[in-house]
């Protein structure tokens, strides 16, 4: 069975360790009857820690077509006929919106589900950083989600398998690797390698030789506290100059996103093109919608609010977009007015929110959630939480006179 790298992002990484089985579809019927069999979806479904029928509703959903899944025979039809590299894709996105972290991009993810009779949501905790994203509510699939939850014991059976499987194949790897060194100490036959076999032997008994030659020499590590400080000073070194790489390599795409959102507003295309375009980004949602804000508001300093209701258009087509979020959203206008040079737009963070929450852009609720994560986040520091402090105040009172008139 052909494999592949969950995710597109990760398609041309030969060490990643997350794969899925490629797509395998076949069309059946005729006329109006025809159907699109994706044959191996179970398959692809396990690789994924999701149930198959949630695959093929968002098949159906994307495609505007009836879908079924049958439970007892593994079957997953699509109506209409469909090719094999457009379902390629809609997995992709369906891998971007409910398999990937929408912080790291890791598909190891568990399904939370929040049902109650005030909030329902869908949420992903990722197994490797522990954030939490937030599925877009207004998503069909999303719904289908809240009414068909993942079976827990049936997640913890898959989970079991994939352990045992895993381990199976290191026992595997481990035994091949003995095999191999056991095959290695043979003496071959032939002159040739014979020769070559001589060689190492001479080479040994030397070494031999050499050891023996040490006989009552005692080797020891220098443990002095200046010793240590020294190792300690290397390693650090080390460590540090990998994670700033890694710093410099995320901010490095962070930035060709931003030049290819720059490069896309340039060409005037019509509004109802920016959901497609979106769509078709690879990065994570809140890197993509970073990339949007920055583009549209690169440079904007005492005008921000007149820039902003300018372009709210944009704003409001990014948010009906499924794969981005009124947090992104929330986000975005943090980090950006968080940055360095842009001290003037953060003064006005709060009139922009006020703003975007009268033409309803932005909720209540998600404008409290965000406020309540900043203070205690990476950005604590922020000046954008003291100034924004006076709209969530005013936004808390009118919640509490709403819940005391009810």
């Amino acid at each position: 069975m052909a494999l592949e790298n969950i995710g597109a992002s990760n398609r041309n990484d030969e060490f990643y360790r997350y794969k899925m089985p490629m797509m395998v579809t076949k069309t059946e019927g005729k006329g109006n009857g025809i159907k699109t069999n994706i044959v191996n979806n179970v398959d692809i479904a396990k690789a994924l820690g999701r149930p198959a029928s949630y695959t093929t509703k968002y098949f159906g959903c994307q495609l505007g077509a009836q879908s079924k899944f049958d439970e007892k025979t593994g079957t997953s039809l699509v109506n209409g006929s469909h090719s094999t590299p457009k379902l390629a894709s809609l997995l992709e996105a369906f891998i971007k919106r409910y398999v990937q972290c929408y912080g790291c991009g890791n598909p190891e993810t568990e399904i939370i589900i929040i049902n109650t009779t005030k909030i329902q949501m869908v949420n992903l905790k990722c197994a490797a950083c522990g954030y939490i994203s937030e599925c877009d509510i207004r998503d069909k699939l999303t719904t289908f989600i809240l009414k068909n939850p993942p079976d827990a014991k049936k997640e913890a059976k898959d989970k079991k398998a994939m352990r045992r499987a895993e381990k199976e194949r290191l026992k595997e790897g481990e035994a091949a690797d003995d095999a191999h060194k056991k095959l290695k100490k043979k003496a071959p036959s032939n002159g040739k390698e014979h020769a070559s076999d001589d060689g190492i032997q001479k080479h040994l008994e030397n070494a031999h030789e050499v050891d023996d030659d040490d006989d009552g020499i005692q080797w020891q590590t220098d443990t002095s506290r200046e010793a240590a400080e020294k190792r300690m000073k290397e390693q650090l070194s080390a460590a540090t100059a990998e994670m700033v790489m890694l710093s410099v390599k995320i901010e490095e795409e962070k930035s060709l996103v931003q030049e290819e959102m720059k490069e896309y507003l340039k060409k005037g295309l019509p509004l109802s093109q920016l959901k497609t375009f979106i769509s078709s980004l690879s990065e994570p949602p809140q890197d993509v919608m970073d990339a949007l804000f920055n583009a549209l508001f690169d440079g904007v300093g005492k005008d921000f609010l007149k820039q902003v209701m300018k372009k709210k258009k944009y704003l409001v087509a990014a948010t009906q977009e499924e794969g981005g979020s009124q947090m992104h959203l929330l986000n975005s206008i943090g980090s950006f007015c968080g940055k360095s040079g842009n001290e003037e737009a953060a003064k006005e963070v709060a009139q922009v929110l006020m703003a975007l929450y009268d033409e309803d852009i932005v909720e209540e609720e998600f404008v409290l959630e965000w406020y309540q994560r900043g203070p205690s986040g990476v950005d604590k520091s922020s000046p954008v939480w003291k100034n924004v402090k006076p709209f969530v105040v005013w936004l808390q009172s009118v919640e509490f006179e709403s819940e005391e008139e009810d």
